[in-house]
């Protein structure tokens, strides 16, 4: 079946009746006098007055703890750039789609008409008696680290810019599987960033979490390598600032061992790919167009392992393997907050599950490929149904374990069976 899809298609998709991606509906019957009576006036006194003396029961009688605030204000958007609050709703009710297709979690999408982080933050942070997390998305840097952090300390419930943190995850695990095919340690490979916008700062840091050695990174922007004898460097970029005698993308490339670009398409070229060590690992997750051709770059030489963020190529780095099930484990245990254990997490839990035999189901969906562990396969595919199953659980465990869960899960054999019916997989037993 053909993926390609016309402007025309695409046009007709959104445009045809109920407009847009999605609608709200009730949860509890309203077919009697009773029924309205129980779920408004007099009967929704009762619990807003228990809530009144206790805040924290919200979660036991409102739709709070299954609730997340998709919010954006425009100025970074896939590819297309700063196209306002407006133009970018159609992704966020896209992002909303996901959270509810694969974990059960309902989405308001709120565009947000403010470009000050500090007027973005205060509008955010007074959501917060409404919604059980918060998914910031494309917000252009250096603008979202500020956003994110600042509402991360002054916030009680999860706050994630997955532009950022989705994309460090979903590579975070392919790269594991990927230096474990080609025999090679986190902690002695060299790795050459190009771009230093949010997501390839966030995926570097996991890098550094993972085991990466700060001393073997070179990251690489618009004016090539970021140097500490650089003066035009914030603190985000002079972070990473190396003293290698390396000033462009070329020198940096040379014998280096993983290649991450989160840039701009072809900027690389075969000569760059022949330059670096044995078994070199390059993600080229620029969008639309990669940072070299998937063809060419496995035309170029026979012992690369390839990413890309394109879903017409093995190995998507795509964050619908992350987002849904990490919110969806942070919000069954009413957590204050994503932290690094619950990413890691993720990580660890995403790795392992490629490495385990692909359900017939899996394969089917994928016109009945012949899946399995390899250069071709580091991830699992987004629609494995094993992924709510095998993240969103080990991520609870890690609020819980961590501290930052208000609540805690006990029989985890039922919590299981619970992720499968909110998604609609048939429990057997």
């Amino acid at each position: 079946m053909s993926t390609e899809i016309s402007e025309q298609d695409a046009l007709h998709y959104h445009e045809q009746a109920p407009a847009g991606k999605l609608e709200i509906r009730p949860t509890k019957l309203l077919n009697a006098q009773r029924d309205l009576a129980l779920a408004y006036s007099p009967g929704v006194a009762e619990p807003c007055k228990v809530i009144a003396r206790d805040p924290e029961k919200v979660f036991n009688y409102t739709a709070k703890g299954n609730l997340v605030a998709v919010i954006s204000n425009g100025t970074a958007v896939l590819g297309l750039g700063d196209i306002g609050p407006e133009a970018a709703k159609p992704v966020m009710e896209g992002k909303a789609v996901l959270f509810k297709k694969f974990a059960g979690i309902d989405v308001f999408d709120i565009e947000i008409n403010v470009h000050d982080p500090d007027e973005f933050v205060n509008i955010v942070k007074s959501l917060e008696p409404t919604f059980g997390g918060i998914n910031l998305e494309d917000i252009k840097a250096p603008e979202c680290f500020k956003i994110e952090e600042t509402l991360k300390a002054q916030m009680h419930i999860p706050v994630m810019h997955d532009d950022q943190h989705g994309t460090a995850i979903t590579s975070g695990a392919a790269l594991l599987n990927a230096l474990t095919l080609v025999n090679k340690s986190i902690e002695a490979v060299k790795f050459v960033v190009n771009g230093a916008g949010a997501a390839a700062i966030a995926c570097t840091k996991l890098y550094l979490a993972l085991g990466a050695k700060k001393e073997n990174i070179v990251m690489c922007d618009r004016r090539g390598v970021i140097r500490k004898d650089r003066k035009d460097l914030d603190a985000l970029k002079a972070f990473f600032a190396t003293e290698l005698d390396l000033h462009t993308l070329t020198d940096a490339l040379k014998g280096a061992d993983v290649f991450l670009g989160l840039s701009v398409g072809n900027i690389l070229a075969p000569a760059h790919i022949q330059s670096m060590a044995t078994h070199p690992i390059v993600f080229a997750l620029a969008n639309p167009d990669s940072e070299i051709d998937y063809d060419v770059a496995m035309n170029t030489r026979d012992d690369i392992i390839m990413a890309t963020g394109r879903s017409d190529h093995p190995n998507q780095i795509n964050n619908v393997l992350g987002f849904p099930y990490i919110f969806r484990g942070a919000l069954d245990v009413c957590a204050r907050a994503i932290n690094e254990p619950m990413k890691l997490a993720a990580v660890h839990a995403l790795a392992d599950l490629a490495r385990e035999p692909v359900p017939p189901t899996v394969s089917k969906a994928y016109s009945n490929k012949n899946i399995s562990f390899g250069k071709d396969y580091l991830i699992p595919t987004p629609l494995d149904p094993r992924l709510i199953t095998t993240i969103s659980p080990v991520v609870a465990k890690a609020a819980m374990k961590s501290g930052v869960a208000r609540r805690k899960i006990n029989d985890w054999n039922a919590y299981h069976k619970t992720l499968q019916q909110r998604v609609g997989i048939p429990v057997i037993g």
